[in-house]
């Protein structure tokens, strides 16, 4: 089917002649109405006469079209589209064309000369787009070319006014490109080679014969027309040619560490690799540039070691080899952490104390203190935040457009509240999902030797090809979604997430500007920083651990999530559940706009029967025996003076692989003072919890007391205050 342009309104800038009177030709010819513009001015912009463009004109009407004639300048832009309007009522499309040269070399160009060339070339162009750009917008279509030039591309001697002025065409159309493409208006740049009174000047007579203004028109007829969803490009064409141009960007290196100084001998030492285009990418739009500064950034502040273009954008056909990528194990990692890190976790999901059922989560003294299920991402997110994916074989991928898509995680015990675990990292498989790869990691995370939670983390790589279908695979490694039922959901929590929560939640170690800084937040396509994808998982996780489980963790068995979209900090997150024996189903949208950011997703609970399994240490073979069997002594010996001085009664949890393993009560509150082994048959003044190792260093002098509270190690409920009367117990009288 022909394209035709009936009914649309078309305005050519220097259609006088060459390239502009031929698309002025093409475009009447095939049903347009066209506004001739033509100043009548010579090559250096001297003269005027209406000549030129009425002579186009007169073609178009003799051979049945429709077409007025335009003698004002392109710096008058509002005439020129008012002059559209008078005639036809409307402007769809705008050819930016106008042009002239006034070539010196650089030494001997004048203000003149370069202001001149400024005003025709590039503020032309913008007058005139500008008085268009509202009334494309309100009828919702228009259609802009911007000519550039190969001067402005690759540079010319003899041109530098007009090569500056030609490459800020296309820096205006690209932006355009963006402003316009939710009004329907779309902006491209083309570089044409074709005989015209320009390029005359700069080459051979028989070259400029052949090189016909009809071998350019069809190009510029297909970008303008309503069916081409062509935008923000950039092509050139001659002689019947036509090519896409695209930037191409070298993987470069990362030339500083943390808390070291960048120096000129470190860029002098890498700058081969800084050249070197193999696997290089190809950017396409500031996001994707800049997030690549922001991987940066971010791996630079978490210590990971950062090489060759640690995040960047498309993914070429070749960028990914799964032979070589699947079954490659990363260096394994660890994680050191105290109580602090999982209280800090606790709050960036969402935890506060105004709920009393957060506060055995928040509080590292409550007699229940416990770190939340979901904090078993934070351990193995390293895999993620190191750069550890850039020192796989296979995976020369460019990570602007590397998004966390899918993440899995189960435990296969509570997570204790401090120490140091180790993560071992798996590329489980390489998917191929027709717009994109899916990377699959597996992370098993162990405390010693003893497994604690395995992590999969589903990345996604836009615009990878040519891999493996997961249709063709049969069975992928990959952990499935499940969607919810087909009815209304069993609980729904509403959660309002506050103006600080990616602030908070960043403390957990995503160091990522993207959830912090405005700046780099616009530049991702967001008017303000976003709320982590993770965070948003906690948040669910808390939720069913809540409704369905009693907040107990060791009921919680494992979650699996999709992300979707991104929350604004500020928003409420509204977790729909769905109870099918022990899983629940959950999907979490945003209370304000509807739009699910967590799909297909659900959390696996261990029944209440099974959700402790193992049975409590024997207490035998406890140091702490041998100290509260002289404590008992020292009672039997000096009970009553002691009853006077403390007048309390102490109960002790002693406690063996973060399990109690044996309770002892002393009482110096009545007569004349006893320890008994056992909780109190009534209630104790103050409860002490702590560990049999722990205990023995206070009792020896080796652990501070106060030290040990404020750490986590020692815990204490009740009246903290008598604490302080312990000195009286254990000094001198419990040494070994």
């Amino acid at each position: 089917m022909s394209l035709t342009f009936e009914g649309r309104v078309v305005l050519v800038t220097g259609a006088g002649g060459g390239l502009g009177r031929e698309y002025a030709l093409a475009f009447a010819e095939r049903g347009a109405s066209v506004i001739v513009n033509d100043l009548g001015v010579d090559t250096k912009g001297g003269g005027k006469s209406s000549a030129a463009a009425d002579k186009v004109v007169e073609e178009i009407r003799a051979k049945g079209g429709k077409a007025v004639a335009n003698y004002d300048s392109v710096e008058d832009g509002e005439k020129l589209i008012q002059s559209a309007l008078d005639a036809f009522g409307r402007i769809d499309v705008l050819v930016n064309n106008a042009g002239i040269l006034r070539d010196r070399s650089f030494a001997r160009t004048s203000d003149l000369d370069w202001d001149l060339i400024h005003r025709v070339h590039l503020r032309g162009s913008f007058l005139v787009t500008r008085a268009a750009w509202n009334h494309m917008k309100n009828q919702k279509f228009g259609r802009i070319i911007m000519t550039t030039s190969g001067a402005g591309i690759y540079g010319n001697f003899g041109q530098a006014n007009y090569s500056a002025a030609k490459l800020g065409l296309l820096g205006l159309a690209n932006t355009l490109a963006i402003e316009g493409r939710k009004y329907n208006i779309y902006c491209n740049t083309i570089a044409p080679v074709a005989g015209s009174r320009l390029t005359e000047t700069v080459m051979p007579p028989d070259l400029v014969a052949s090189l016909k203004p009809e071998f350019v028109a069809p190009l510029v007829l297909w970008l303008c027309h309503e069916q081409c969803q062509e935008n923000g490009a950039l092509f050139e064409t001659g002689a019947g040619w036509i090519a896409k141009l695209r930037w191409e960007r070298s993987l470069g290196r990362t030339v500083r560490q943390k808390n070291q100084p960048m120096t000129p001998e470190a860029v002098r030492d890498q700058w081969d690799q800084i050249c070197d285009f193999t696997d290089a990418t190809k950017p396409t739009s500031l996001q994707e540039s800049t997030m690549s500064i922001v991987s940066v950034l971010s791996q630079v502040e978490s210590g990971g070691e950062v090489s060759g273009n640690p995040t960047s954008a498309a993914v070429s056909s070749s960028g990914i080899n799964p032979i070589e990528a699947v079954g490659t194990k990363l260096p394994p990692s660890s994680f050191s952490y105290t109580h602090i890190q999982c209280i800090l976790y606790a709050l960036g999901v969402g935890m506060s104390t105004k709920d009393p059922d957060h506060l055995r989560f928040l509080y590292e003294g409550h007699e229940d203190f416990v770190c939340l299920p979901s904090f078993g991402v934070i351990v193995a997110q390293s895999v993620l935040m190191g750069g550890g994916l850039t020192s796989v074989p296979g995976l020369n991928i460019d990570f602007t457009q590397v998004l966390h898509g899918e993440q899995y995680l189960e435990l296969y015990k509570p997570l204790p509240t401090s120490g140091t675990l180790t993560s071992e990292t798996t590329i489980a498989d390489v998917l191929d999902k027709g717009s994109g790869a899916v990377i699959l990691m597996d992370v098993k995370t162990f405390c010693d030797e003893e497994l604690i939670c395995f992590n999969q983390f589903s990345v996604f790589v836009v615009g990878s090809r040519g891999l493996r279908r997961e249709e063709e695979l049969g069975q992928s490694n990959s952990k499935l979604l499940c969607p919810p039922p087909q009815r209304a959901p069993d609980a729904v929590v509403i959660d309002s997430t506050s103006t600080d929560q990616a602030a908070l939640y960043r403390l957990s170690g995503d160091w990522n500007p993207l959830h912090i800084d405005p700046s780099f937040a616009a530049m991702g396509g967001f008017k303000a920083p976003i709320l982590h994808g993770l965070c948003s998982f906690g948040f669910a996780a808390r939720h069913v651990l809540k409704q369905f489980a009693d907040n107990d963790p060791s009921r919680f068995k494992a979650i699996k999530v999709r992300f979707a979209k991104p929350v604004m900090p500020g928003q409420s997150i509204q977790t729909e559940m769905w109870k099918e024996g022990n899983r629940i189903h959950i999907q979490c949208k945003v209370k304000e706009t509807d739009a699910v950011v967590l799909t297909g997703a659900y959390v696996d609970l261990h029944g209440a029967a099974e959700a402790s399994p193992e049975d409590p240490p024997q207490a035998g073979g406890l140091h702490s025996e041998l100290v509260f069997a002289e404590i008992g002594r020292r009672i039997k010996d000096t009970g009553s003076e002691l009853v006077k001085k403390v007048n309390a009664v102490f109960g002790w949890e002693i406690t063996k692989d973060g399990k109690i393993a044996a309770q002892w009560t002393i009482d110096l509150k009545n007569g004349s003072g006893s320890l008994q082994k056992g909780p109190h048959s009534g209630k104790a003044d103050v409860t002490i919890t702590v560990s049999d190792e722990d205990f023995l260093e206070v009792v020896q002098g080796k652990l501070n007391p106060q030290k040990a509270f404020f750490s986590g190690k020692l815990k204490v409920r009740g009246n903290i205050m008598l604490s302080q009367k312990l000195e009286v117990i254990l000094k001198d009288h419990a040494k070994l």
